[in-house]
């Protein structure tokens, strides 16, 4: 249950509001070419370098694209683990083996992902990741996310909390979304650090880039 009082919620919904407002503006080029520097950026970073299993996800719509990053991953020989997303809004986990491995998924009238079509490796195989990227819509300079309310990244930080499991959280954003700040809830985890298409923020408590 949600500790936040009535105005922080508000300040909560209303700030997704604004930032999905903007990201809808998006054209399929925008996100296209965000995607590529996205990936370029990221595949610099020490924690995905030295990964041998990385937790990712399949962007949607106007997100920040990932497409490009899964393929330099897969291609650099890490593993790559996509989630599957359960009745109950906790992810299951499956092996990204290339663009074929991917199916379209419908989730009751809600929407369609893209989701690994080999076996499940059920909801504890984040245990195993060296780093986890982390969709979002904000950060701000102490490194707390603001996602979309699905609660479904919390079932998956709660799970790392819970096994004592520590890989570095990147929250992958758009340039602008690197706010002021955000509302957190008490169980909320700050990220290591946010990847952008212009470059890498860096937030108190993760290591200095090498």
């Amino acid at each position: 249950m949600s500790r936040l009082g009535p105005e922080a919620e508000s300040g909560k919904r209303l700030l997704r509001r604004e930032l999905l407002t903007v990201r809808a503006g998006l054209t399929a080029d925008d996100v296209r070419k965000s995607g590529t520097s996205l990936a370029a950026r990221a595949m610099e970073l020490p924690e995905l370098a030295h990964a041998r299993t990385v937790a990712a996800y399949v962007s949607v719509g106007s997100e920040p694209g990932t497409r490009a990053l899964l393929d330099a991953l897969h291609a650099r020989g890490v593993r790559v683990l996509l989630p599957a997303l359960l009745a109950d809004n906790d992810l299951d986990w499956g092996e990204y083996t290339g663009e074929a491995s991917l199916v379209p998924v419908r989730h009751g009238g809600r929407m369609t992902l893209l989701e690994p079509g080999g076996g499940r490796l059920g909801p504890d195989a984040v245990l195993g990741a060296d780093a986890v990227l982390l969709p979002g819509l904000a950060v701000d300079a102490r490194g707390m996310r603001l996602g979309r309310g699905g609660g479904s990244y919390d079932r998956v930080l709660a799970r790392l909390d819970r096994a004592g499991a520590d890989p570095a959280l990147v929250v992958l954003l758009y340039d602008t979304e690197v706010v002021d700040r955000v509302p957190e809830e008490p169980h909320d985890r700050p990220v290591r650090a946010a990847v952008t298409p212009s470059g890498v923020r860096r937030f108190p408590g993760g290591p200095a880039a090498a």
